[in-house]
Formats: C-alpha cells, structure tokens, sequence
C-alpha cells in the first residue's frame, strides 16, 4: 500500500471516525480544515502530525489527496473555494451528491469516496467492515482510489452517482427511520415505567430474520394480519400524540397494502 498525505475538510463524525481510520492504516494527515477554530484545533491534535487550517487554500501544501466531509448542504460552497496544486485528488464523502460537483474545483483529479454507515462521535466503528463505495471519470484515477478505499476497507465497490442516490435513499429507510422507530419505542416504554431493554430479544431477531430473508415475507404483528381492532386500540393509545399516532396509521396501512397487493 502507498501511504497517502491527505487534507480533511470538515471535523463533523464522518471526518472525525475516517480521519482516525486513514491515521491508523499509515497515512498522513497533513492538515485538517473546519469552520470553528476548537473543531479543526481539537481534530488535528487527535490525528498528529496534523496542521489545523481556517480556509481550504492547500497550494502551498503536497497533498495526494482533499477529502470533503462537509454537510451536503455546505458541499458546493466548500468547492468553490477550494484551492490545491495540480492534479491533486479531490473526493467528497457524500452518499446523495454527485460527482460533478466538484468540477467547480479547478485542476483537480475527482472522485467520491462514500462510506456506508452512520457515525457518532463517541461510538468506535471498524472501517474494515464498512462498504466504501467510490466512482472517477478517469479509470486511472478509479484505481487509484480504490487502491486508496482498500486500505482501510476489505468492501470497495464502484458506484455512480446516479445508483449512489439510490442507496443512499435506501439507508435512510434501513438506519435514519429505523433509529427514529426505536425512539418512539423507547419513549412509549419510558412513559409506561417499562425497562427499555425488554424489546432487545426482539430487536435482535427482527435483524437476523431481515438479514435471512425478505423483510416483507417474514412481517408480523397487527397490520399484516388485519387485526383492526388492535390497530384501533393502538391509535387510541396515542391519541395524545398525534404525529405519532398519524406516522404509526401511515406504516400500518403501507404494511397492509404490501401483505394485499404484494411486493
């Protein structure tokens, strides 16, 4: 493996946990670029030798590569006023940008480097499970990137941006709603005085079951049986939260055109 001399922009989760993971497979973060002084200050000192740097202007610095881990919303901004050395690798870590984005970043070699998971700033993760997916114009620059994912990843797959949307649309069913559910689970068991540990044996088999098979053949519970009087009873029960009470009455009735219609 060549080590790599990398700039992060950005000092949210995604630059904090890939950052740590890029230190540990041997290559060198030069210099670490954020919005607020404590952020970028606090993210260089984590990944020593590390320079913290207040605006993207890297033209005095030798870097393979700039990572981007900004919101999507910031992303364009930050390309813009990106600055590096000819042909310098440039790659955001969005999941629903696509690449052309970055074309605002004059002489640069482009690309997206997406790493499939959620992150939180004090939850470790193993980057070496974790899918990277990657897409380049230029097949020299694909592999090199991929090169690049292979050293912290043993999952590197090529994705374009058009099917990249596609699965990011996919994980924010899978994780962001899925951890929105388990919210309003808890909150119903903390209001009743129940121990919130309780559904874990059923967490547990619900994943290994939609691990095995299709989700929609193996659903259980009141809505694909068609049992409305405890569907009615549920409603009932949250009638004093009504955006609860209304999301509960969507999935209910999309489980039940599922089970009626099929997949």
């Amino acid at each position: 493996m060549k080590a790599r001399t990398i700039a992060l922009v950005g000092a949210g989760n995604v630059a904090v946990h890939l950052g740590k993971a890029l230190a540990a497979a041997g290559h060198t973060i030069a210099a670490v670029c954020s919005r607020t002084p404590e952020s970028r200050t606090a993210l260089a000192a984590a990944l020593s030798p590390a320079t913290p740097v207040a605006t993207p202007d890297f033209r005095n610095l030798d870097l393979d590569i700039v990572i981007l881990a900004v919101p999507d919303a910031a992303l364009a901004g930050v390309a813009a006023a990106l600055q590096v050395q000819e042909g310098t690798m440039v790659v955001h870590t969005s999941g629903s940008q696509p690449l052309s984005l970055l074309d605002a970043v004059a002489g640069a070699r482009t690309g997206v480097f997406y790493p499939l998971q959620t992150f939180s700033r004090a939850k470790p993760v193993d980057f070496n499970a974790i899918p990277m997916l990657v897409e380049a114009r230029e097949e020299e620059t694909l592999q090199e990137l991929e090169q690049f994912a292979r050293s912290i990843s043993q999952q590197v797959q090529v994705v374009s941006s058009d099917a990249r949307k596609q699965l990011h649309l996919a994980a924010v069913f899978a994780c962001n709603f899925t951890n929105h559910l388990l919210g309003i689970s808890r909150e119903i068991l903390q209001q009743a005085n129940l121990p919130t540990n309780l559904l874990q044996p059923l967490l547990n088999e619900t994943i290994a079951k939609a691990s095995q098979f299709h989700p929609f053949t193996v659903q259980t519970g009141p809505a694909v049986r068609g049992d409305q009087n405890v569907l009615q009873e549920h409603l009932r029960l949250l009638q004093n939260q009504p955006r609860y009470q209304q999301l509960y009455q969507v999935l209910s009735e999309s489980i039940g055109e599922v089970r009626e219609f099929g997949s």
